[in-house]
């Protein structure tokens, strides 16, 4: 891809301007950063990838900004998707942060354009390097909706906020003649899905036999709204095909208190790091006292659907898989409105689908909720080396320094790609953090120690999960606060006194820059 003549040169780019683009185009406004969105909007999967029906899975109070609380904040409803978007919006007004969007602008291609050779980054570990050195280390190519014409730019510093969800969906591989090609009815993913207006998703539901695969947060959002189309004796079971089991939660309330109390305090942050149960059963108690397994286990609907997974619940909300069930989505189960198909191995046939057991489930409309391929998007932009360094050897984890930097990327920052129980509140922390190290309030550790940091990480989300390799630190989210906040040069300890410390549950405002 050619270069533009007119290159245009700035200090800071930024790509995406969903939640984590807008958090750091704030932390580092004083740089007057170019944030190029390929959209035509600002709020990243909440605009892209979210449903009618789709909601936050907690209070508004757990996804805000330190310095932006919600007009509405002690609220009790989960906002919806618009609620967020205008929140969003909101924010991004507030503090004029639309200036530095530049819409409907795609990455194309992003070059290397520093000193160093590429090879160098594969050698021995030393010193990261000048994070603002004066001059480009990155050019990116940027193609307008508008226009074939490939504008490029320089930069000293590249943050990426492009997440792990949307884009490019993930697609099951199928036998020859086994796959979509040769099924008479409709399939899509729901990347398209999300696309439809509420009238087109109801026709598409009504009276049709729909089949849906998966069975995370997406795929029962989506099975949930087939059910409520086909209400009344016309309409028509939707079929929810299960390969994988994960944990589910009635409420977000358990015995009364807010389900994510039991986790979001320093107590059961330091036991589940520092204790290191030895076995899966180890694990399995600490569950059952702390989230009250126990209870979803003996629940009717776990037994009478067979949804119990073989899997202990810490190890899906160590891995940020486990979802807040929907009011209704059982009751339509009861009425016979979604149905469950387990099953390891199948594929298409004619008239909908065909499984390893021998049966088969007729369908019209069969929709993929199978999630998306994020590190393909990275690896669509990167170049050579840096887009075969993005998974560890060993792990297959993308080894981010305080989930921000990869030691052996120079001048990137990758914001957004960890993942928590309040992502919004992770983003905003590295982006703070990102801002500190900038303005070069602190200094990065040698390479080595980031790598041997990053490493010991991963070792404890392996003991926690086996889903490891989604990169969640939702049981040690705190840890990594405190870390982050003591390299900042800040204290640990955000509270008024010990025992709130020890057992108060924290938040982002916990975080807020006084």
């Amino acid at each position: 891809m050619d270069r533009q003549s007119n290159l245009i040169v700035s200090k800071i780019g930024i790509i995406g301007a969903g939640v984590s683009g807008l958090a750091v185009a704030k932390q580092l406004s004083n740089y007057n950063p170019v944030v190029f969105e390929a959209s035509d909007s600002i709020g990243g999967v909440w605009k892209s990838c979210s449903y009618n029906s789709t909601k936050l899975q907690s209070p508004r109070g757990d996804y805000e900004f330190t310095d932006f609380p919600w007009p509405n904040r002690d609220d009790p409803s989960f906002p919806s998707y618009i609620e967020i978007l205008d929140y969003l919006k909101s924010y991004a007004e507030h503090f004029d942060l639309m200036k530095y969007v530049m819409f409907s602008s795609k990455v194309v291609e992003v070059r290397f354009v520093g000193g160093r050779e590429p090879a160098d980054f594969r050698g021995e570990p030393g010193e990261y390097g000048s994070l603002l050195p004066g001059l480009p280390v990155w050019e990116v190519a940027v193609q307008s909706k508008q226009s074939d014409i490939i504008q490029w730019y320089a930069f000293e510093f590249l943050v990426v906020c492009i997440g792990k969800y949307g884009d490019i969906p993930k697609i099951p591989e199928f036998p020859h003649k086994k796959g979509p090609e040769v099924f008479e009815g409709k399939v899509m993913h729901s990347i398209d899905y999300c696309k439809l207006d509420k009238e087109a998703a109801t026709q598409l539901h009504k009276g049709k036999k729909v089949a849906v695969i998966g069975f995370k947060k997406s795929a029962i959002d989506l099975a949930l709204e087939c059910a409520e189309a086909n209400q009344g004796p016309e309409g028509k079971p939707c079929t929810m095909v299960v390969r994988t089991l994960h944990w589910t939660v009635p409420h977000y309330w358990v015995w009364g208190l807010p389900f994510f109390l039991f986790f979001l305090d320093k107590i059961f942050s330091v036991h589940t790091r520092k204790s290191k149960p030895k076995s899966p059963q180890g694990y399995a108690l600490l569950a059952a006292v702390s989230n009250g397994e126990l209870i979803l286990t003996h629940s009717l609907h776990f037994q009478k659907y067979g949804l119990k997974p073989d899997h202990p619940f810490i190890e899906d909300y160590a891995s940020c898989q486990m979802a807040i069930m929907p009011d209704n989505f059982f009751s339509e189960a009861d009425k016979g409105k979604i149905v469950f198909k387990r099953a390891s191995n199948w594929w298409f046939n004619k008239e909908g689908l065909e499984f390893e057991d021998k049966t088969k489930v007729e369908a019209d409309v069969v929709i993929f909720a199978t999630g998306f391929d994020g590190k393909r998007k990275l690896k669509d932009i990167l170049p050579d080396p840096f887009c075969s360094l993005l998974e560890d050897a060993h792990s297959g984890v993308m080894p981010l320094y305080r989930g921000t930097v990869h030691p052996l990327i120079p001048n990137m920052a990758f914001v957004g790609f960890i993942e928590s129980v309040a992502n919004l509140h992770t983003s905003e922390l590295r982006s703070i953090w990102l801002a500190r190290l900038l303005d070069n309030k602190f200094k990065l550790p040698t390479i080595d120690r980031m790598l041997e940091q990053v490493s010991k990480e991963i070792e404890v989300a392996k003991r926690t999960t086996r889903f490891y390799k989604r990169h969640c630190i939702s049981t040690f989210s705190i840890n990594h606060s405190d870390e982050i906040c003591e390299e900042m040069g800040w204290s640990s300890w955000r509270k008024n006194n010990v025992l709130a410390e020890a057992f108060s549950p924290y938040g982002s405002r916990d975080y807020e820059l006084k």
